[in-house]
């Protein structure tokens, strides 16, 4: 975990105000610790993420909840999808067979 001052020193550009803003939206969610921010490796990268859609995509922060919503239902997604395809493969060959062809048919 890092602290909320590292964090802005990694980031170039990136202002305590905007961040600060960013984790009163509930886009990051950092622990709160001896009266500082503490951020996990996941709200790093969701930071580092906020910043590329927001400098280099110029989404603004009116657009920027229904893009991280999105973004998060599509790794949701991704996730389930995960799970579904191990479960498929602890399944007996035959059924797997059965599954595959089934979803070929779909396609």
């Amino acid at each position: 975990m890092i602290a909320f001052k590292v964090l802005l020193k990694q980031i170039g550009g990136l202002d305590s105000a905007t961040l600060e803003r960013w984790i009163e939206a509930r886009w990051v969610l950092p622990e709160r610790a001896s009266g500082t921010y503490l951020f996990h490796e996941v709200d790093v990268a969701r930071v580092h993420l906020i910043t590329e859609l927001t400098r280099d995509l110029m989404i603004d922060e009116e657009a920027l909840p229904v893009v991280l919503g999105l973004l998060d239902q599509v790794y949701a997604l991704r996730k389930r999808l995960s799970s579904v395809a191990r479960a498929i493969d602890r399944l007996p060959p035959d059924l797997q067979t059965t599954i595959h062809e089934k979803l070929k048919d779909d396609s």
